[in-house]
């Protein structure tokens, strides 16, 4: 069996298997009552299909109106290939959950098309999905605890953002400007990351360091020129250095 290209199929194509889908677990199924798209009715309980050629946010709020009139609501969309993995689907997805939409995906084929429900119309459970999302809360309010200040515009695209990684490797950077060539014992005992300090040095990400010799690190003409670049990071980390001195 071959599946329809894309552009040979029209979003009326999704009614029959839909209609065959709900007809078969006993409901009466009608198109286009009240401006729904597919109204289905079993024993007074309301059914309602938006359709689409694609899932996206037209069809999320359009079903999400249906909501008003309707005891369960669901998206129907052609059943998509390589897009089924991408995060795109997987968000819209999360997003018909946390609306409570069930969504309702069709294979076209030349000889056989067939509905298939991907999951139900349910209440969401937010604590539940909180505690899927522990571990990137907790990332999140780890970034947030390192960062000394705001040094990123919000909605911001293209720009170096200002990351807890970043933040240390300037502090890191600044305590060699002031004191020369250190090891990471003497650069920690100056206030850099205890953790930290030597993967930043090992990895130099950004280019700025200098393993002199073994153990010991400078920071390179690059580094200075980029570090003095912020401004008030530079400035803070000056200071607060400024009263300490490496053994």
């Amino acid at each position: 069996m071959s599946s329809k290209k894309k552009a040979d199929f029209r979003e009326e194509d999704l009614y029959q298997p839909i209609y065959d889908y709900f007809s078969g677990l006993g409901y009466t199924v009608r198109s286009e009552v009240s401006h729904c798209d597919i109204t289905a009715v079993k024993q007074g309980e309301l059914i309602v299909v938006e359709m689409k050629k694609s899932l996206n946010l037209d069809v999320i709020l359009q079903a999400a109106l249906r909501q008003k009139l309707a005891d369960m609501v669901y998206v129907a969309v052609p059943k998509p290939g390589r897009e089924l993995f991408s995060k795109r689907w997987k968000n819209l997805s999360y997003l018909l959950k946390r609306l409570q939409l069930g969504l309702i995906v069709v294979s076209l084929k030349e000889d056989c098309s067939y509905a298939e429900v991907v999951f139900e119309p349910a209440a969401f459970d937010m604590c539940k999905s909180k505690k899927q999302s522990k571990k990137k809360r907790q990332e999140l309010i780890k970034e947030f605890d390192a960062r000394y200040g705001d040094f990123n515009t919000g909605g911001s695209t293209g720009k170096k953002l200002m990351t807890a990684y970043r933040e240390m490797a300037i502090h890191t950077a600044c305590c060699l400007m002031k004191y020369g060539p250190l090891k990471p014992k003497a650069l920690r005992q100056l206030g850099t990351d205890e953790k930290k300090t030597t993967t930043i040095l090992r990895k130099n990400h950004y280019g700025w360091f200098e393993n002199i010799s073994r153990g010991l690190y400078d920071i390179n003409e690059k580094g200075r020129q980029e570090v003095e670049g912020y401004t008030e990071l530079y400035t803070y980390y000056m200071r607060l250095i400024e009263e300490k001195k490496p053994e």
